[in-house]
């Protein structure tokens, strides 16, 4: 049966693990192919958990391949635009042309607002905020080239309500949805769409951690995924704690899609309802 992406070609970044490989293969699964970029290292201010490395590429390549989709994987930091810019088009020689641009790139740090230390707001500004301009101003001449196409980023729930400890987290994710707006406005003519996709806690390495425990479950003598877990499931509607890769990249691959061909500027939760409480 063909796929809806048949055809299309896909740049993911911070694509090695969690959600960023969940949307390649998503994405892979539906025809496309894709152009994977992640940092592939620690980032020194994120302490709670640990970066990605090269051999997670490398895996998000092998499954894509299974898939028997092409790929271009490549070691990039979203903050270095020229790097950035560089495998793209890399990539694009290779693979003959870009469609969907995905800014999924982040990283998270914990402090109250007026405790972080002034490394911890830069590193989640560069990586969350100016890493998506940097990637969306990267995809849009090839976007454009080609005649349209779709141009996403990953925000959060923190992009449309306040959150404690992560002040600096929060301020970027609410950056991004004033630049999807913005853009959206702006490449429109160009047959461009860009959207934003706003999830929930997602069942990976950034929630899996004692930072985050902690953070939802801070009077335990222990930070243990069982002491956070009423806190978890009581940030959402529905009695679940958190959802999963897949359903931030469904909700991708629709807005990818022709079936989307008229949605733009538009903030869209997947969130277990934690943004009606």
């Amino acid at each position: 049966m063909a796929g809806r992406l048949d055809g299309k070609v896909a740049f993911v970044t911070g694509a090695a693990r969690g959600l960023g490989r969940s949307h390649a293969l998503r994405l892979a699964e539906e025809g496309a192919d894709i152009i994977a970029v992640d940092l592939c290292a620690p980032v020194a201010t994120v302490d709670t958990y640990p970066g990605a490395t090269r051999t997670d590429l490398d895996e998000t390549m092998r499954q894509v391949e299974k898939l028997e989709r092409r790929i271009v994987g490549t070691v990039a930091d979203v903050r270095d635009h020229a790097a950035l810019a560089g495998a793209l088009a890399d990539g694009v020689a290779e693979l003959g042309g870009l469609d969907i641009a995905i800014a999924n790139a982040g990283i998270v740090s914990f402090g109250a607002a007026t405790e972080l230390t002034e490394a911890q707001w830069r590193d989640v500004i560069d990586i969350n905020l100016t890493g998506v301009w940097n990637t969306a101003r990267a995809a849009a001449p090839h976007l454009v080239a080609r005649g349209g196409g779709a141009l996403l980023f990953v925000s959060s729930i923190g992009g449309l309500r306040g959150m404690m400890n992560v002040a600096h987290y929060v301020s970027a994710k609410h950056a991004i949805v004033g630049l999807m707006r913005t853009m959206a406005n702006e490449l429109a003519p160009h047959g461009i769409r860009v959207n934003t996709v706003h999830p929930t806690n997602v069942d990976t390495d950034m929630i899996q951690n004692p930072g985050t425990y902690r953070m939802f479950a801070p009077g335990a003598p222990e930070p243990t995924q069982e002491a956070a877990l009423p806190a978890l499931v009581g940030l959402n509607a529905l009695p679940v704690p958190w959802v999963e890769p897949i359903d931030i990249s469904n909700a991708l691959l629709f807005l990818a899609s022709d079936e989307a061909r008229y949605i733009t500027g538009v903030t869209l939760p997947v969130d277990a309802g934690a943004l009606i409480k």
